[in-house]
């Protein structure tokens, strides 16, 4: 699992495949993601895509006012980037050595091995799964909620949700670069109105005026602070998707790990501001009451009074296309995902495969398109035949696969972590590498510590009981995927141990076995 750099670059320079993931020259082109479709710009907006900076302004920042009671949400933001480009120091410097769709999972390999490489592919799979399902509940409330209120069409949420995962299954066997421009426009118009508020709210502030009250340490106490960073942290997830891309990207070894940079950065800033914002304009006394109020209506309703009903309007329909730019971002990793583990041998052959026109990775693609559908079919007979409410998306299939995925991703970070230093070290490169490791670590344990929390309080998260069954079943989804991943892994390497040797390689490997062919 510890391949040198020499034997990788023997291997390209023998079957003329570019350096960083180009089109693979042998076994069928569709074996390789093609390369060169993603410049910074492009990559820098299909990840910023993902973290959605118009819902979580409207729906994460005021539920964690209202749920947590913590002013100073604006200086968690602050707090998280810093973790996370600690983090991101090690993680980016790997996606200097790999290139790899699978990502999470290769780097995992190369540190820990492939039985550990397997558990995590596995995790990254249902994780990054949970996440897009779970924004189709949102995407079909509210998209049902402005029928009603617009045209006076009473529309079932599950409609429109199906209707977007078909949209959405069929970009996603286009070009990436397609998708990318798609995602871009969507991204910097919700950008621009949130900016747009963010100003207004300054201008018009609460009584009182303007106060930093929200990035005083002092008022960051109490047993809640464990369970905010939770629900923060989730706004932060999709920056760390950059290296899904490597092998689609031009120069990865330079774009990877300034796109990483540039979105942790941008989104830790951009939502601090944001979250300090609301806090102006309600108040620093007014804004935990405000969102117990209005809770995902709290944006909605600062921005018409400052800047009319017009102008909300516009916003509430932005956010409908903030969260189809979400879920369209986050089906495109899964399919990568799901790309890897098929070439590699974790999951059968056939995801293996490109499709040939565009590309993509389509039977990645239609798999993702598939679960989405079977999962918004399970949830809608279960919402209106068990409860028939109407917030049952929200509540249930949003926030549910949600916070599970965001676990899931909390966990593939902290053992990335580990990974990092486990492979720099291997490499006896600890010393010129010591303050990424160092960075590493501080970063491991502290996503380790939130990990924890997420787990203890995981019932808090998803709007249940502390008796429920929900706070160790949801969790348990990604645990039970670690489990039978490990299993693959440890199966492999008993059984199989050429395909388990391949794992977290990725084209690297066929290059290898070329490279063999010929020399034999």
């Amino acid at each position: 699992m510890t391949t040198g750099s020499s034997s990788t670059s023997e291997a390209r320079s023998t079957t003329g495949v570019k350096s960083g993931g180009g089109i693979n020259t042998f076994k069928g082109q569709d074996r390789a993601l093609r390369a060169d479709r993603l410049g910074t710009a492009g990559l820098l907006l299909s990840v910023l895509a993902a973290t959605g900076p118009l819902m979580v302004v409207a729906g994460v920042m005021p539920t964690t006012f209202a749920v947590m009671g913590i002013v100073a949400q604006p200086l968690l933001f602050v707090i998280l980037g810093v973790v996370l480009i600690l983090f991101s120091f090690g993680y980016a410097e790997m996606s200097r050595h790999v290139h790899n769709a699978g990502a999470f999972y290769a780097y995992i390999s190369r540190g820990l091995g492939g039985t550990a490489g397997a558990g995590a592919s596995l995790v990254a799979l249902v994780a990054y799964s949970a996440l897009q399902v779970g924004l189709y509940g949102l995407l079909g409330f509210e998209v049902s909620l402005l029928l009603n209120a617009h045209f006076e069409v009473a529309v079932p949420w599950w409609i429109p949700s199906l209707a977007g995962a078909a949209i959405v299954g069929f970009l996603a066997l286009m070009k990436i670069d397609v998708n990318a421009r798609v995602l871009g426009v969507l991204l910097l118009i919700e950008v621009a109105l949130v900016v747009v508020f963010d100003i207004a709210a300054l201008s018009e502030p609460a009584k009182g005026g303007v106060s930093l009250a929200a990035f005083n340490p002092e008022t960051l106490t109490g047993a809640g602070i464990g369970t905010a960073l939770c629900f923060c942290i989730a706004a932060f997830t999709g920056f760390e998707q950059a290296p899904v891309y490597a092998e689609e990207t031009s120069r990865p070894q330079v774009v990877v790990a300034r796109v990483m940079f540039l979105a942790v950065t941008f989104v830790a800033l951009f939502f601090a501001f944001s979250s300090w914002a609301l806090t102006v304009a309600a108040g620093p006394d007014g804004i935990v009451p405000a969102a117990q109020e209005h809770t995902a209506g709290l944006l909605f309703v600062l921005t018409e009074s400052r800047l009319g009903e017009t102008f909300a309007d516009l916003m509430h329909i932005l956010l409908v296309t903030g969260v189809f730019a979400a879920t369209l971002s986050f089906h495109n990793v899964v399919s990568r995902y799901a790309f890897a583990m098929g070439r590699e041998g974790l999951l059968p052959a056939v995801f293996g495969r490109t499709n040939s026109a565009s590309g993509a990775p389509g039977t990645g693609a239609l798999l993702q398109t598939g679960i989405s559908v079977v999962v918004i079919a399970a949830f809608a007979l279960t919402d209106t035949k068990e409860t028939g409410d109407p917030t049952a998306p929200i509540l249930r299939l949003f926030t549910w696969m949600g916070n599970v995925g965001a676990f899931g991703v909390i966990l593939l970070m902290a053992t990335a972590s580990l990974a990092v230093i486990v492979f720099f070290v291997r490499r006896g490169a600890a010393r010129a590498q010591l303050w990424r490791l160092i960075a590493s670590g501080v970063a491991g344990v502290s996503l380790l510590v939130i990990a924890g929390y997420t787990a203890k309080d995981f019932y808090v998260l998803v709007g249940a009981g502390p008796d429920s069954a929900l706070r160790w079943v949801l969790p348990g989804i990604i645990l039970l995927a670690a489990a039978v991943g490990l299993a693959v892994g440890a199966y492999l390497k008993a059984r199989k141990p050429e395909a388990h040797a391949r794992i977290g390689l990725g084209n690297e490997a066929f290059q290898l076995e070329k490279a063999a062919e010929e020399g034999s």
